[in-house]
């Protein structure tokens, strides 16, 4: 094949062979497409298909589809097809793993945002985070209300005064005792 070529393309041969494979998968993925798109409007039109799931079956089809065409040009290309894999389990692992860090921030950033809209208790009332029907729970005065925590002051009959910071979450997970007027005894 080489005495068919001009001298000058004999260097490029690897290259041209390359991107004349990418050029077919391409043309065979944009060809699949339209058949699928073909078939599946018969399918729909022919059993009856909800329009929303018709529309659904191609798009995921159509993801389908590229995603291979894609991994296909890539392998072409010369990118292993193990190396993609691993980088994007790698990638997943990471994302699973700051999804669930950051879950109980974001859990307790929603809270807060409860807490001032719905408001289960304002600033200076003196609240109880009952724990059970029998079991004395957390209790204080409400001194500062952030995104995170709920600040409690306690007062101890013992004369030392502490304060409590409670997850915002906590206030949706519990039963809350309020008093507006007058201290919890």
């Amino acid at each position: 094949m080489k005495q068919l070529l001009p001298a000058w393309a004999e260097p490029w041969l690897d290259d041209i062979t390359v991107a004349l494979q990418v050029l077919v998968i391409l043309i065979c993925a944009a060809l699949l497409h339209a058949l699928l798109r073909r078939v599946l409007r018969r399918v729909g039109v022919r059993y009856g298909l909800p329009p929303d799931l018709a529309f659904m079956v191609q798009r995921l089809g159509s993801i389908l589809l590229f995603a291979g065409a894609a991994l296909l040009v890539l392998d072409r290309v010369g990118v292993s097809a193990t190396v993609l894999w691993t980088a994007f389990t790698g990638f997943a692992a990471v994302a699973a793993v700051a999804f669930f860090a950051a879950w109980s921030v974001l859990s307790n950033i929603f809270c807060s945002l409860l807490i001032f809209t719905t408001r289960p208790f304002r600033l200076h009332d003196h609240i109880e985070v009952l724990e059970g029907g029998d079991k004395p729970g957390l209790k204080g005065q409400v001194v500062d209300i952030n995104l995170i925590y709920t600040t409690l002051q306690e007062h101890s009959p013992y004369g030392g005064n502490t304060v409590l910071q409670i997850p915002n979450s906590l206030f949706f997970q519990r039963a809350i005792r309020c008093w507006r007027d007058t201290p919890a005894a």
